[in-house]
């Protein structure tokens, strides 16, 4: 059964961590291709038309990615999570299929129209797809986070004989309070993404002194975009979703802060350290007294509670790597905040196309907030571990009693090697487009 549960969850692990590469991106460039297409109209600058038209076409490849990732990871809701299924889909099953009525077919609609329709349908018409993708884009998101929204404070339900789960209010579903906070923050993280990689390519045209116009405009923007999502990542979206942990979820905060004794007078903030389990401590941390105790409470004196206060069968079944995970996007969100803050004064000062060190910054920084995002999402998963429904339905109890560990690791295996073979295929195709140019993309 252990060795059972451990090739499922990291089957599924495996697929949702690569087909969220792509969902992270396409979302948050939806807005910004937006952004663009509105500048055209406002303008009349053809760049900003021919720009909208080159993200567009890396959002597809994106979209098709993310289209054939996200399938197979579905799958496993009825090959490996059978039970979690069954006893769940009653109500899991309403946001998913709104997912896929509602947000995917708009999204996958208009994308057809925006790519190829602009000479028939005209400027404004045109708008109109690009901002009915963002639209379904956005959309998707939310109908994805109110499911698991549910998962990590179930609401509107009641349990019948039979251990199934059934919704008693649909309302609730929307009206919960974990699901705002994380939209919006999942929202503004795929916001930093697209910032970055936009940031990044105009940087590295810049730095190679080809197609130099656009390089300006996609720095311009990227940084603008990316300082104001990564500040709201922070704040408050972020320190809403945290305020939420401690609120619904206390164990799983004190394990990411890795708080393992209650701290009478006020809970220092760790900025350095490493669990250990043996001991329950951190080792060689630096902390700030109080400073926690203040962000979570505002009050310097507010007591947080530790693991000691709770039932260790409860514990969050990762520690380490939870603590880990989340001082991780901490760290990096900070260092997005400080890189987009120097940006902007430097762009203000006129002089941040020329100060080479600063874009070859941009250009590097291209992968992180990807493991931001992925670090982000092991943060909630690995946090409600040991339970698939918050404090009613064990991870142990969802799994599939009929697929043995060794049909699930061999099509991990297969997941993995085609799953590679995709993602160099897509590098190759996505290095292609933004070696050819935007200003290549002629009306």
């Amino acid at each position: 059964m252990e060795d059972m549960l451990f090739y499922d969850r990291m089957q599924f692990a495996f697929t949702i961590t690569f087909h969220y590469l792509f969902p992270q991106l396409t979302m948050g460039l939806s807005l910004i291709i937006v952004y663009f297409k509105g500048k055209y109209l406002i303008t009349k600058t053809l760049k900003y038309n021919d720009a909208a038209k080159f993200w567009m076409k890396i959002f597809a490849l994106n979209f098709a990615m993310g289209v054939v990732t996200g399938i197979p990871m579905e799958f496993q809701f009825g090959t490996n999570w059978a039970k979690f299924s069954e006893l769940t889909g009653g109500i899991i099953g309403q946001t998913l299929a709104m997912e896929g009525m509602f947000s995917f077919f708009l999204e996958s609609s208009f994308l057809g129209l925006f790519l190829f329709g602009e000479k028939l349908l005209g400027h404004k018409l045109h708008f109109l797809t690009g901002f009915l993708v963002f639209l379904g884009s956005w959309a998707s998101g939310y109908f994805i986070i109110a499911t698991h929204s549910w998962m990590q404070n179930p609401v509107g339900y009641e349990i019948l004989d039979n251990g199934k789960f059934v919704l008693t209010n649909f309302a609730a579903l929307f009206s919960n309070p974990w699901l705002w906070p994380s939209y919006l923050h999942n929202q503004a993280a795929s916001l930093v993404t697209a910032s970055f990689v936009v940031a990044a390519i105009g940087a590295f045209y810049l730095l190679q002194q080809k197609h130099s116009e656009f390089g300006k405009l996609f720095v311009y923007t990227g940084v603008v975009f990316g300082l104001i999502s990564s500040i709201i990542v922070a704040f408050p979206t972020g320190d809403l979703t945290a305020k939420n942990v401690v609120k619904y979820q206390p164990i799983t905060f004190a394990a990411m802060e890795g708080i393992f004794e209650t701290e009478k007078g006020g809970s220092e903030i760790v900025l350095i350290g490493q669990p250990n389990m043996l001991e329950k401590k951190l080792d060689n941390k630096i902390a700030v007294p109080n400073i926690l105790s203040f962000l979570t409470y505002q009050n310097w004196d507010a007591e947080i509670k530790g693991l000691n206060e709770f039932n260790p069968k409860d514990y969050p079944t990762n520690i380490p790597g939870l603590y880990y995970a989340y001082h991780i996007m901490v760290g990096l969100g900070t260092i997005f905040i400080a890189i987009m803050l120097l940006s902007t004064v430097q762009l203000f000062r006129k002089k941040l196309f020329q100060s080479k060190w600063i874009l070859w910054t941009l250009v590097f920084l291209l992968p992180f907030p990807y493991i931001a995002n992925t670090t982000g999402w092991y943060t909630s998963e690995l946090g409600r571990q040991p339970w698939l429904v918050y404090n009613l339905l064990r991870t142990t109890d969802g799994i599939s009693p009929t697929v043995s560990s060794g049909n699930t690791l061999f099509t991990l295996l297969g997941f993995i090697g085609l799953y590679l073979l995709l993602g160099m295929l897509f590098l190759i195709l996505v290095g292609k487009m933004i070696h050819k140019g935007p200003n290549t993309l002629k009306e």
